[in-house]
């Protein structure tokens, strides 16, 4: 029996929330699709009972957890020094850079490789952008040296990698997709009423760091060329000193256009997405736009900007707005959300060819192909 052992702790550790999702329908998918005499277990920090039961109910059939003795923090510590805490072997899968990182040979001992997966250059390029941005260096300094191989979700982030980095022919190119949690509910309509959706309104995604673009969203809706809708916000309204609050009073808008409404479980956010008029993602990098995709599985036209990673996964399905010139950013902006509102055709457009875009990224698909970056290892 040949086991594959997934790192698992982002999904009780749930932030960042794209991670923990990305780890979620990823690991459910290599279960459903483990070969003949292979299975999945799972590797996770130490936590309660109660948690335990509840990753084991999101992850039907299982095979087994292995839980360290190490709580969440001190877990990163250790992994970091190269310190493994208890006897994980084989075939290793971590869906970030968590994962024991230890010098190996893989030449005499072909069933022990270890492969990791780093989402975005984001650590890199916006330093501030992340509170373990030294931390995922430092990391990926280590998975240079020992890792079988590295996943990324896009083409673009293996090319940010490779200049700040640079893993040569060890990086694999696998996305994500929709999980298959994120479908409207059978009480849409109530849920939708309790949370007090407007009859038309804007989507954005993201919290306030600095690359996720919400400044620059909130400048162009403060400018008289932007469409008078608005705008719902989900995800953090704080990142260190940074708060949603002050970042409306910077961009000049009155704090009754935006409504936040924090983190959402995924049945309200089927519903938030849904409703939408639009869904904006204004960021200045990405690593996958995980967030555009989910969006394009409802029929929500999306405007993005042209960071490389959101122009490859839209490929043509969204509206592109240029990120530079940076200083008349929130201008373009703000135009081309007022031009395709106005546009009814181009509306009808975006909806069609987002469902279909939507339909190129499934996690079976992304499943099969880390079994076989395994096999080929």
């Amino acid at each position: 029996m040949v086991t594959l052992r997934v790192i698992v702790d982002s999904i009780l550790e749930g932030s960042p929330r794209g991670i923990a999702r990305y780890t979620e329908g990823l690991t459910r998918a290599l279960i459903a699709t483990a070969p003949r005499d292979c299975v999945v277990e799972g590797v996770v920090a130490a936590a309660s009972e109660v948690e335990y039961e509840e990753l084991l109910a999101r992850l039907p059939g299982l095979a087994g957890l292995h839980k360290t003795t190490l709580g969440r923090r001190e877990l990163y510590a250790a992994w970091q020094h190269g310190i493994t805490t208890l006897p994980i072997g084989g075939m290793v899968h971590a869906t970030t850079l968590l994962a024991p990182l230890k010098a190996h040979d893989r030449a005499a001992t072909p069933g022990e490789q270890t492969v990791v997966t780093i989402h975005d250059a984001t650590p890199w390029l916006f330093p501030d952008g992340s509170n373990r941005a030294g931390w995922v260096r430092h990391m990926a300094k280590r998975a240079k040296k020992v890792a079988d191989a590295i996943v990324v979700p896009s083409h673009a982030v293996a090319a940010e990698l490779e200049h700040f980095v640079g893993f040569g022919e060890r990086v694999r190119v696998i996305g994500g997709a929709v999980n298959s949690t994120l479908a409207l509910p059978a009480d849409a309509a109530e849920i939708a009423t309790r949370l007090d959706l407007p009859a038309e309104y804007l989507l954005a995604v993201g919290g306030m760091q600095p690359h996720k673009g919400v400044d620059a969203l909130l400048a162009a809706l403060a400018l008289p060329e932007a469409p008078d809708l608005p705008l719902v916000l989900v995800g953090p309204d704080r990142h260190g000193d940074r708060t949603l609050a002050t970042a409306l009073a910077d961009a000049g808008l009155p704090a009754e256009r935006v409504r936040h409404l924090g983190f959402l479980p995924d049945a309200e956010l089927a519903v938030v997405l849904d409703g939408a008029t639009a869904f904006v993602l204004p960021s200045l990098n990405e690593g996958f736009g995980l967030t555009a995709v989910e969006a394009f599985s409802f029929g929500t036209p999306v405007i993005h900007s042209d960071a490389p990673a959101l122009v490859e996964v839209a490929d043509g399905a969204g509206v592109v707005v240029e990120r530079e010139p940076a200083e008349s950013y929130p201008r373009r902006l703000a135009e081309a959300l007022s031009n395709t509102l106005a546009d009814a055709e181009l509306m009808e457009r975006l909806e069609i060819v987002g469902r279909d875009r939507a339909k190129a990224f499934s996690w079976r698909d992304s499943a099969e192909r880390v079994w076989q970056l395994h096999a080929d290892l």
